[in-house]
């Protein structure tokens, strides 16, 4: 059910002026697409420049002051110039590519020319690298704008909260401001459900682009491992990170991951791209795409011992469900269905982790960064309270590296665990596995009692497989989104893509939060 209330007044666009005769109604910033910004510049009734300035208007007006979502650590300074420069290069000859203007939030830990990336921890304040991440290269060349950088939970160690020792306190969830965002691309996805920006870019190691995406009614996409480079992203698990999309429209997620995909030299994960030809995934953007589909519901994700699952998501599931069968979709429960039959051998020495992979992306760096090696991070006492349990148990572990027998160890299981998914989803003739992306509503901020109710660590990351979330619907008498999340076979986004979109389109659960209204008098 979409239970969306237009706001009383309309957003127009700052810093236009236009002959009567050539007059046009005001675009609407909030809740912006990509086709629908483009569509505006065609017929002259959008500037990038204009654009611009509102997204940096409301991160004026919401981020530090009104609702405090405290979801941004910096805004490029340059975002006016390069949009003024978009202009003049759209009137000699259209649009750039197909991100043209495209403001977009980053999450702090992908290296950006130009601005500080400190991967929200303090020990890496003032760090400024001399490139950019793949991914931030790759929709820079195709037209978009870094507007900012987003706030994550301090070295993306936190899929539940969104807490670091850059910036004082809580990002915020704009949805209700006393819950947490999840983690750790809790800015990103802040800001982008809080209109700052058109898109977002975040990372997903156990859970970081679908947890947030869920908790702030966005479409996020993990993809195959392999399939976009994350060269330049601070490491957390190079066996489990990625990097990738976070948007209020599916369409637009794609639109982005059609740009950042394809094989890069500097991540070896992507010579596994050579061979699948990358598709137009734009052409699975099908709004009748569930018709006649076969999706399993995957209990074992969600019904969890001992902290079970919410009744609202258990509600908001089931009417999920329905809508599945509504749009054409055949369901399959197999309740017995259990992939947990592959395990890690419990004697293996670990591979690689956080320790092996973040001492070598410091080491890169050379004289540029503040700290050399993860001892320096912990001598530093310049992070928050909360991780240091964690960083202190990495810096006393023994990580071994790629080719080391743990490795090869580690990489068999997550094989085995691939294999395991496709046999079941072969066996049972299935496009796609289904679940509720979280089990338990956002929770209090501060609360570390009550149930976080992530379900995204095992299926996706073990196997390397894709998943997408798109909005489930709500909680809590319709006040916290909830998200449902499309998981299935290695290299097969356009499948997940064709699904999660026929949901989208079939229900329209997407609202924007009352907690930031269109600016009065814009």
């Amino acid at each position: 059910m979409n239970i969306f209330r237009p706001w009383p007044v309309l957003s127009a666009v700052a810093l236009m002026s236009f002959p009567a005769a050539a007059a046009a109604p005001a675009f609407r910033i909030e809740e912006a697409t990509i086709a629908g910004v483009h569509a505006a510049m065609k017929t002259g009734s959008l500037t990038c420049r204009a654009l611009v300035s509102e997204y940096l208007a409301r991160i004026e007006a919401y981020d530090k002051k009104g609702p405090a979502l405290n979801a941004i650590v910096l805004t490029n300074p340059n975002a006016l110039a390069e949009a003024e420069a978009l202009d003049q290069r759209f009137k000699q000859g259209g649009l750039t590519g197909p991100l043209h203007c495209v403001p977009a939030i980053v999450k702090d830990n992908f290296e950006t020319i130009g601005l500080q990336s400190a991967g929200g921890s303090l020990s890496l304040q003032g760090f400024v690298s001399n490139k950019d991440a793949f991914q931030v290269s790759r929709i820079k060349a195709a037209g978009a704008i870094v507007l900012a950088k987003s706030n994550m939970a301090e070295f993306a160690f936190s899929p539940v909260e969104t807490v670091n020792s850059l910036l004082p306190g809580y990002t915020r969830n704009p949805y209700a401001l006393d819950r947490v965002t999840a983690g750790s691309s809790g800015g990103t996805a802040a800001a982008v459900a809080a209109n700052f920006g058109l898109i977002g870019l975040g990372s997903d190691t156990g859970d970081s682009i679908r947890g947030p995406s869920a908790h702030q009614a966005l479409a996020g996409i993990r993809s195959t491992m392999g399939l976009t480079s994350r060269a330049g992203v601070i490491p957390l698990n190079l066996l489990a990170d990625i990097a990738g999309p976070m948007t209020r429209t599916l369409a637009d997620a794609v639109a982005v991951l059609q740009v950042i995909a394809g094989e890069d030299p500097a991540d070896a994960a992507t010579a596994a791209a050579r061979g699948h030809k990358i598709p137009d995934y734009r052409s699975a953007l099908v709004a009748t795409g569930l018709k006649g589909a076969r999706i399993g519901v995957l209990h074992q994700a969600y019904e969890r011992e001992p902290d079970g699952v919410d009744p609202d998501v258990v509600k908001a599931f089931a009417a999920a469900i329905d809508a599945l069968k509504a749009a054409g979709a055949v369901i399959v429960d197999p309740a017995a269905v259990n992939l947990d039959q592959v395990n890690r051998n419990p004697d293996a020495a670990p591979c690689m982790g956080f320790k092996y992979d973040i001492n070598a992306w410091l080491a890169s760096h050379g004289d540029r960064i503040p700290m050399k090696t993860l001892d320096d991070i912990v001598a530093s006492r310049k992070f928050h309270p909360s991780i240091q349990v964690r960083l202190q148990a990495a810096q006393q572990s023994m990580p071994q590296g790629p080719e080391s027998d743990a490795c090869k160890q580690e990489m068999a299981y997550r094989k085995a665990f691939g294999d395991a998914v496709t046999k079941a989803m072969t066996g049972m003739k299935l496009d796609a596995f289904v679940y509720p992306t979280w089990s338990y509503p956002p929770r209090l901020i501060g609360d570390l009692n009550t149930p976080g109710g992530d379900n995204s660590q095992v299926f996706s990351p073990s196997s390397g497989f894709p998943a997408i979330n798109v909005p489930m619907g709500y909680t809590r008498d319709g006040r916290l989104p909830a998200g449902i999340t499309f998981f299935g076979r290695a290299w097969d986004e356009a499948t997940l893509i064709k699904l999660a979109y026929g949901f989208e389109q079939s229900t329209h659960h997407r609202h924007p939060p009352a907690s930031a209204p269109p600016l009065s008098g814009r």
